[in-house]
Protein backbone atom coordinates (compact mmCIF):
# COMPACT_ATOMS: atom_id res chain seq x y z
CA UNK A 1 0.00 0.00 0.00
CA UNK A 2 1.57 3.28 -1.03
CA UNK A 3 0.25 6.43 0.41
CA UNK A 4 1.04 10.14 1.63
CA UNK A 5 -1.16 10.39 4.29
CA UNK A 6 -2.39 8.89 7.79
CA UNK A 7 -6.05 9.08 6.25
CA UNK A 8 -5.53 7.45 2.87
CA UNK A 9 -3.73 4.59 4.27
CA UNK A 10 -6.62 4.24 7.02
CA UNK A 11 -9.00 4.23 4.15
CA UNK A 12 -7.29 1.70 2.14
CA UNK A 13 -8.00 -0.84 4.95
CA UNK A 14 -10.26 -4.06 5.09
CA UNK A 15 -13.11 -2.94 7.15
CA UNK A 16 -11.93 -4.41 10.82
CA UNK A 17 -8.74 -3.28 10.45
CA UNK A 18 -10.08 0.16 9.39
CA UNK A 19 -12.15 0.29 12.38
CA UNK A 20 -9.43 -0.45 14.54
CA UNK A 21 -6.99 2.50 13.08
CA UNK A 22 -10.15 4.79 12.81
CA UNK A 23 -11.04 4.29 16.58
CA UNK A 24 -7.15 4.61 17.55
CA UNK A 25 -5.58 7.57 15.76
CA UNK A 26 -8.11 10.13 18.11
CA UNK A 27 -6.88 8.61 20.92
CA UNK A 28 -3.42 9.32 19.78
CA UNK A 29 -3.96 12.75 18.24
CA UNK A 30 -5.96 13.40 21.79
CA UNK A 31 -3.16 12.26 23.78
CA UNK A 32 0.06 13.78 21.77
CA UNK A 33 -1.34 17.58 21.05
CA UNK A 34 0.86 19.44 19.10
CA UNK A 35 2.63 16.06 17.79
CA UNK A 36 2.48 15.74 14.26
CA UNK A 37 1.46 12.42 12.45
CA UNK A 38 2.39 11.36 9.25
CA UNK A 39 3.75 8.83 7.06
CA UNK A 40 7.07 7.74 7.50
CA UNK A 41 8.58 4.25 6.50
CA UNK A 42 5.02 3.20 4.67
CA UNK A 43 3.04 3.80 7.67
CA UNK A 44 1.61 6.39 10.47
CA UNK A 45 3.99 7.72 12.82
CA UNK A 46 3.80 10.20 15.29
CA UNK A 47 6.58 12.30 16.27
CA UNK A 48 7.88 15.60 17.62
CA UNK A 49 9.26 18.31 15.29
CA UNK A 50 8.59 18.74 11.96
CA UNK A 51 10.14 16.01 10.30
CA UNK A 52 8.67 12.45 10.59
CA UNK A 53 10.78 9.68 12.24
CA UNK A 54 12.62 12.87 13.94
CA UNK A 55 11.59 11.91 16.84
CA UNK A 56 9.00 9.44 16.97
CA UNK A 57 6.42 8.10 19.71
CA UNK A 58 4.46 5.83 18.46
CA UNK A 59 2.69 3.96 15.24
CA UNK A 60 0.48 2.02 13.45
CA UNK A 61 1.24 -0.38 10.95
CA UNK A 62 -1.33 -2.68 9.57
CA UNK A 63 -0.68 -6.57 8.44
CA UNK A 64 -3.16 -9.04 7.30
CA UNK A 65 -5.66 -9.71 10.28
CA UNK A 66 -3.77 -7.29 13.22
CA UNK A 67 -2.48 -3.57 13.56
CA UNK A 68 0.62 -3.17 15.41
CA UNK A 69 0.60 -0.09 17.67
CA UNK A 70 3.63 0.82 18.49
CA UNK A 71 5.70 2.94 21.21
CA UNK A 72 9.51 3.27 19.84
CA UNK A 73 10.71 3.36 23.55
CA UNK A 74 7.71 1.14 24.84
CA UNK A 75 10.00 -0.99 26.93
CA UNK A 76 10.90 2.21 29.03
CA UNK A 77 7.27 2.54 30.03
CA UNK A 78 5.07 1.61 33.24
CA UNK A 79 2.38 -0.89 31.49
CA UNK A 80 0.84 -2.55 34.82
CA UNK A 81 -1.33 -4.34 32.21
CA UNK A 82 1.79 -6.13 30.85
CA UNK A 83 -0.02 -5.61 27.18
CA UNK A 84 3.01 -4.63 26.20
CA UNK A 85 5.09 -6.84 24.18
CA UNK A 86 8.89 -5.93 23.70
CA UNK A 87 10.36 -5.86 20.44
CA UNK A 88 13.75 -4.35 18.82
CA UNK A 89 15.97 -1.90 20.42
CA UNK A 90 13.79 0.20 23.22
CA UNK A 91 10.72 -0.70 20.94
CA UNK A 92 7.41 -2.30 22.69
CA UNK A 93 4.06 -3.00 21.09
CA UNK A 94 0.17 -4.49 21.38
CA UNK A 95 -1.02 -6.17 18.14
CA UNK A 96 -4.88 -5.25 17.89
CA UNK A 97 -7.63 -7.54 15.99
CA UNK A 98 -10.39 -5.79 16.98
CA UNK A 99 -11.66 -2.15 18.38
CA UNK A 100 -12.33 -4.19 21.65
CA UNK A 101 -8.60 -4.49 22.09
CA UNK A 102 -8.62 -0.68 22.71
CA UNK A 103 -8.14 0.53 25.80
CA UNK A 104 -8.14 4.56 25.23
CA UNK A 105 -7.21 5.55 28.98
CA UNK A 106 -4.46 2.36 29.51
CA UNK A 107 -3.00 3.98 25.49
CA UNK A 108 -3.19 7.15 26.46
CA UNK A 109 -1.51 6.41 29.86
CA UNK A 110 1.15 5.28 27.54
CA UNK A 111 1.18 7.65 25.04
CA UNK A 112 1.54 10.61 27.72
CA UNK A 113 4.78 8.55 29.29
CA UNK A 114 6.54 7.82 25.87
CA UNK A 115 6.12 11.56 24.89
CA UNK A 116 7.41 12.58 28.48
CA UNK A 117 10.31 10.23 27.90
CA UNK A 118 11.06 12.54 24.46
CA UNK A 119 11.11 15.57 25.74
CA UNK A 120 14.33 14.80 28.39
Amino acid sequence: MSTTNITDYLTGLDDTLREIGEKLRPVIDAALPGVSGAMWHGHPTWSLGDKPGANPICLLKAYRSYITFGLWRGQELTDSSGRLTAGARRMASVKLCTIDDIDPALFTDWLRQAHDLELR
